[in-house]
Parts: structure tokens; sequence; C-alpha cells
């Protein structure tokens, strides 16, 4: 097992890691609806603020005239671009890795982008009827909303010089923190490895197909913003302190103490749960803004996006042309891929396009020759904060060339997989996958499954039967190192956390792990936000969970050691009880006295006697004094950091549909996932990352797309009426099984998951095999129509 070097990594029994329906501290609050996020903070004499938003895909403001707004009685403070405060207030680019910039200017390319001013007013219609009276001269800006246009040489250049924020990861082959080469609206990231063209010349077979991504948004439940408020307290220092609701992200380092020139000390937060989307990280401006805004107006100053203001991207648009090389056995001999991917607005993270270079789907396959050509083309379609993630780095590229593999040469797809998939140690492994092997061998008979022939099943009802089947690793965030401390505290144990929380279970994860080192039950585990506090579980869902939780692992029996310790101490010699007033009790004698720390254990809560059990006492009589432990560190690297060239966890994900060939309906009989996490840390939030990406993968399939006017750029579909998202009744039934080979190298051998299941073309795939034609996602009922020359 990878977690040699650390304490217990090979525990093999576990009395509470891994157990489900244990109820969280975060969960019962968010299921039950009083958790409280951002935008739920409601404080006195609280003011409220909005920005000015373009009703355009691409423009300048060349000047405003505040003076007819700021007579509207209640109007308390309207600022522009062109203020000294605004000028003076920097952001950060993407993840904070981009250069500073003021918070908002005189431009915005994109439709609802922040721009040019913002007003302050007692309530938030005040602020909108303020916002209708500003007196603007707009110039129009042309446009890009067609990435296919917008690759044109006669394109207008949107973005003339290349954007600096996108830096810190380059995609590979292209050296971290480099921009790649960029003509017109087109960057370039090129990569090759191995002798293509020999590869091709090797092969039986060449086929060549389209892989068409549109974006979807996945849009954030929980609108996005903050409430601000300045105070003065001698305690913590000369000079004003700062209380601020609703911003951080998983990897904050303190971004308002930064922006407003602070130390972290004076800045205080209670927030503990910000909101977001899948894998957002992105602050937006309504969080950052209050402070400032508070400051100028001596109150209180809310500001929070409304739900239009949201429909950010999750995925960005893509168009792939796939050319694929292999043998009469199935074995992949070459891979051209090229690909045409939106941009975005500048400061987008490129995790949606470039970084896919990186990480794919081809370094896992036994192909060594493999070309990727990626045009990267600016846009003004809209803001993706960390685009892509969910759908990680592009697998269904390789997907639909299994399937295509599979029905020319009349072989099960999972066969086609296993083929072509390399060994765990490098991608000239003969050997097989451990995980991959068992995941198959659970899915085959979970799903019952039976592979046919493209078209050939048709189901009682007289609908068309087709089926789909993904592989992918299971792979985890690396390099995080965190910073642990536990304490013990009139008896308990406390995990205290600076959060935030951003739609994961982190912390739950963690005091299990404590608690199962500790021997304790995981409801003994306390902890509490504290903005101060040096623990933050950052790093997303896998390695806010196992990573570290490995680090809290080694941290937790550091504290065991002490805790060991200490008991011996008083054993022998009895600590003084503080307090005023007269003595306390003699304490009974302790059974430990005259033993060693060694001759001790925790166990269900007490410390007792390793050879006798039986012989305890409950660890708040055992020990009376407070402890501290410390610890800062990570697990082992991923093996992914190696460029996909080694394998251990792994997953599969299956899919059937049923078509119906006259109305064109698409419905999902079932989703079926085996995954090997490694090791489960909590199982309950396991079985709900699966329920969630399986939904994204059903909307951005299914449901989600967003449609442009041409002529304005403008989004036509931003309300939940008109932009389709799948409810409730649409979800699809979800069969799952999880194994645990240990073969992860955080916490007891796990890894991630989450990321690696999410998908655009596994529904896809199984229409596919239902009718024999193509339908680019979503699969709506005119497109399937259309695909059968029906439409």
């Amino acid at each position: 097992m990878p977690d040699l070097d650390g304490v217990n990594g090979q525990r093999e029994k576990f009395r509470v890691v891994g157990k489900a329906n244990l109820p969280g501290r975060l969960s019962w609050a968010m299921a039950a609806g009083v958790a409280k996020f951002g935008a739920d903070y409601i404080v006195p004499d609280m003011l409220h603020a909005k920005f000015l938003r373009s009703p355009y895909a691409n423009a300048r403001i060349k000047s405003i005239d505040t003076s007819k707004a700021k007579k509207i009685p209640g109007v308390v403070d309207i600022l522009t671009w062109e203020d000294e405060d605004i000028k003076n207030l920097l952001e950060s680019g993407e993840m904070m890795m981009g250069p500073l910039k003021p918070i908002f200017g005189n431009t915005a390319d994109q439709e609802g982008g922040e721009v040019g001013a913002i007003v302050v007013a007692e309530n938030e219609d005040l602020c909108d009827e303020a916002l209708r009276n500003l007196d603007i001269e707009w110039e129009i800006l042309p446009h890009v909303v067609d990435i296919l246009e917008g690759r044109e040489p006669g394109a207008p250049i949107i973005r003339p010089t290349a954007s600096t924020s996108k830096g810190g990861f380059g995609g590979f082959g292209m050296g971290g923190g480099n921009n790649p080469p960029k003509k017109g609206n087109v960057s370039y990231s090129n990569v090759s490895e191995g002798d293509v063209e020999a590869g091709f010349r090797e092969a039986d077979h060449i086929i060549e197909y389209d892989v068409n991504i549109p974006s979807f948004s996945g849009h954030i439940p929980n609108p996005m913003g903050s409430v601000a408020w300045w105070f003065q307290n001698t305690y913590h220092g000369e000079g004003e302190n700062l209380h601020i609701e609703g911003v951080g992200t998983p990897n904050d380092p303190g971004t308002i103490a930064t922006m407003y020139h602070m130390p972290p000390e004076k800045v205080f937060q209670e927030c503990m749960l910000i909101g977001g989307k899948y894998c957002d990280w992105g602050l937006r401006k309504s969080q950052l803004i209050t402070p400032l805004l508070a400051k100028r107006t001596g109150r209180p100053v809310r500001c929070v996006n409304s739900r239009y203001d949201q429909y950010d991207f999750n995925l960005n648009q893509r168009f792939m042309r796939m050319k694929v090389g292999f043998k009469k056995s199935g074995l992949i001999t070459a891979i051209d891929d090229f690909s045409i991917a939106d941009s975005g607005v500048e400061g987008s993270s490129i995790f949606g396009t470039t970084m896919d270079q990186n990480y794919g789907p081809y370094f896992t396959t036994r192909c060594r020759n493999v070309k990727q050509n990626m045009d990267v083309v600016d846009s003004n379609r809209g803001k993706m904060y960390l685009s892509g993630q969910h759908n990680p780095m592009n697998w269904d590229s390789i997907t639909l060339g299994i399937h295509l593999i599979a029905e020319k040469l009349g072989k099960d797809p999972m066969d086609i997989a296993r083929l072509n998939l390399h060994g765990p140690d490098s991608q000239t492994d003969p050997n097989p996958v451990p995980s991959f092997e068992a995941c198959v061998k659970a899915a085959k008979k979970m799903m019952n499954w039976k592979w046919h022939d493209t078209g050939k099943k048709k189901l009682e009802d007289g609908r068309m039967h087709g089926a789909s089947f993904r592989y992918q690793q299971c792979p985890r965030h690396s390099g995080m190192i965190f910073n642990c401390k536990l304490e013990l505290r009139d008896g308990a144990v406390h995990l205290d956390s600076k959060g935030p929380v951003i739609g994961n279970y982190i912390m739950e994860a963690n005091m299990m792990v404590v608690a199962e080192e500790l021997g304790l039950n995981y409801e003994d585990i306390k902890g509490k936000f504290d903005y101060h506090e040096t623990y933050k579980p950052w790093g997303g869902g896998s390695d806010g969970t196992t990573a570290s939780g490995w680090a809290l692992k080694e941290c937790a029996n550091i504290l065991k050691k002490r805790i060991l310790e200490r008991a011996v101490e008083e054993a022998d010699n009895s600590p003084l009880q503080g307090g005023v007033g007269r003595p306390g009790p003699k304490p009974a004698p302790s059974p430990f006295k005259g033993m060693k720390p060694e001759d001790l254990d925790l166990q269900d809560g007490k410390v007792i006697v390793k050879n006798n059990p039986n012989i305890g006492l409950p660890l708040k009589q055992a020990v009376k004094s407070n402890l501290f432990a410390t610890y800062s560190g990570r697990p082992p690297l991923a093996v992914w950091n190696q460029r996909g060239k080694k394998l251990d966890t792994m997953n599969v994900a299956m899919c059937e549909v049923a078509v119906d060939t006259e109305t064109g309906e698409v419905e999902i009989l079932r989703f079926g996932v085996v995954a090997d996490p490694g090791k489960i840390m909590r199982r309950t939030s396991l079985e709900g990352q699966i329920h969630q990406v399986m939904f994204f993968s059903e909307g951005c399939q299914l449901y989600e797309d967003y449609f442009y006017d041409n002529k304005t750029g403008v989004k036509l579909n931003t309300n939940m009426f008109e932009y389709k998202k799948p409810t409730i009744l649409d979800n699809a039934p979800v069969a799952m099984e999880f194994l645990e080979t240990r073969a992860g190298n955080a916490a007891y051998g796990a890894n991630g998951i989450s990321h690696s299941l999410a998908n655009t073309h596994l529904v896809i795939a199984a229409i596919y095999n239902a009718i024999g034609k193509w339908v680019d996602p979503p699969a709506t009922p005119d497109k399937v129509l259309r695909a059968l020359g029906q439409g």
C-alpha cells in the first residue's frame, strides 16, 4: 500500500472511517435549510449595493453622468471606474495567479459583466432605479459568440493582446506560466509524442469522428455575495477591524486582507458556507467590494448577485476532430486530436482548455503516438471561473473512439478499453491494472451487462435500447500542504478550521479520521469555524478529503502520544486544579500509576491498559490537562502528476437509455457506477458525489445549453424557465458499488472520485448504440428526430 510512510496507513479495522449514515455537523444544517450562506446574513442599518452590468456582449463606457441618479432619495453613494477608490482597489487574476488590476473598469467583454459604476442605496429597488437613471454613453464593440467564426482570419479582434491572467498552469509541452503563441483571437497549443504518422501506417483501420461539446452552466444555487462592516476594538490593535460574511474560497490565503491592506488578524468572518457550483473557486466582485462601500458610507453594506448574474460557464464549448488508427485486434496505434476551444473572457481558468493536454485519457492507453493541436479562441460568450474540471480533462474524446472501434470489430467496448489500457507502472507495462479489472468485473455483474450491436435491441414498448461504457482514473489533487492543529480541551478533542466550505463535506471526513486514530466516536470530535485558525482543508473534494485526512491522521497520532504520556504523568502526580475557593476533592487514584505510555492505548473514548482493556478511564478523567498537537505536511504526490503514465485507482461508468424513434424522447433508464476510491472516507458523501456528478452529466447531455442573439451577442436564456435544467423528476436512478483496493496514496490508500466520473458523452454514446446516429449534446427530441431523418 502506498501509505507506508504514514502512521497507521495500513490500518485494517475501522470503527468510524467509511461507515455509512453518520450524521455530519454541516450535513444536517444544509439538508434542513438552516445553514447560512453569504446571502443569508442580514444586519441592522444595512445598505445595499449593485453593480452596473453591461447589456452588450462587448462594450466600453465613454462617459457616465451620475447626477440624476444621485438625486433619488435613498441613494447614498455612487462610484464610477474613475474614482480613485476603485482605481486603488486591486484584485488578482483567476485563482490569484494573474496580475493585479482594478476591480472593474469602463470595459466589459461579456453581457452581464460588472462595468463602469456601482450604486449604494437603502434597498435593492432604489439601487435598480438609480442604475436606470445613469446617463451612459456606450461604445459598442465587435463581439464573438461563435468560436468557429471567431477563429477566422477576418474575425474582429476582441482582445488584441494575449491575456496574462492565464499563466501558472501552462499546458503539457508549453511550460508552466507561459502563454501559448497567439494570432488574432486564437492562441495555439500543440503537443506531440512519438511518431503519429508511423502509427497510422501501422494501423489496419483508421476512423475519424467529431466530438462537439456545448457549454453549460451547472447553475449556482446560492447567490454569491457578502455583507461587510467596520468596527473599533482596541483589543485587536490600533485601527479599524473588518467584519465580512460570504467571502472565501478553498484556496484563499486571505484575499480580503490583501486587497484592503490589512493584517489578517483584523479581518473577522463567521460564514462557514460560501455556496458555489461544482469545482467553482472563483470569487465574485459582489464578494470583494463591500468593505470599500462600507468604509465610504460608514454603514454595513450588502452586495449579492442575482440568479441572472450567475449563469457562468461550468464547461466551455469545444469542437474536436479525432483521427484514430488501430489494429484488427482493437489496439490503438495513433491518435490525432484537433480541438477548437472557447477561451472565454479574460481571467478564465485554463482548466477547461490547455490543461487538458497535461492530463487526459490518451496517456492511460498503450498508444505512444499522440498529437494534440488546440486552438483556444477568445470570445465574448461568458465567464468561466474553473470551467472544465467537472468534465475532467476531456476523457470522452477517447470514450467515443472506444465505442466506434468496438462497433467496427463487433466487440464489447469494455474489451477494447481493457486491451488499450496500459499497466499500473508505466505506458509500456503489459500487466493489467488491478483496480480496473475489479471494477469491470463488479460492473458486469451489477448491470447484468450483455453487450449488443448498434441498433439491435428493441424494448417491449417499442423503444430502442442503448448502452454505453466509460472508464477513468480516480485522481486526486496533489501537492497542497496542510497545517493541522488538534486540541484536547476540557476532555474533548477539538478540530477547528478557518474554512470555508464550498459544496463539500471535508470537515466531516476529517473528524472521522481523527476519531478513528484517537479511538473516539465521531460525535466526540468537536469543531467550529474560526477565520483566525490555522487549519484549512483546501484543495477541493479529493485532496480536501483524502490528503487533508492523511495530514490529520499524522496530527492525531502526535496528540495521541501526548495524551498517553500525560495520562501517566497525571497518574503519578495528580495535577492541581485551577479556580478560586476551596480545593476540590482529592482525585481517585489512577489505575495507570507506575505505568509507561507504551502500556496504554485509546479505545472507545477511554484510556485503557493494552494488555487488559477492562482497566481504563474516560479520556476526560484520565487527562485533565489541555494539550495541543500540530502537523504540517502532505501525503506522497499523486501518480497522475506523472502525466497519467502510472495508474492506481480506477472507476467505470455505464448508462442505459431508451429512445423513442417516433417522438425523439430519450429516457435514461439507469446509470451504473463502480468506483474504487482506494479507501472510502465518508460513504454518505461519496454517494452524494456520485449522484451529483451523474446529475451534471445528465443535464449537459440532455437539457442544458446556451442560446445567443448573434446580432447583439447576448444570451437569450438566463433564467430558470428558459435555461432548461433537469429536476428531481428527471433525474435517472444510479446503481453504484464501491471497491476498496487501498491503492491510492492519501489517507489509508484513498484517492479522489468525483471529477473522474463526470462526462459529456456517456449518454450520447448510449443513444448512438440505440439508433446508430450521433447526436450532439444536448440530445433534445428535435435533434434526435433530425438525426433519424425525420426533422
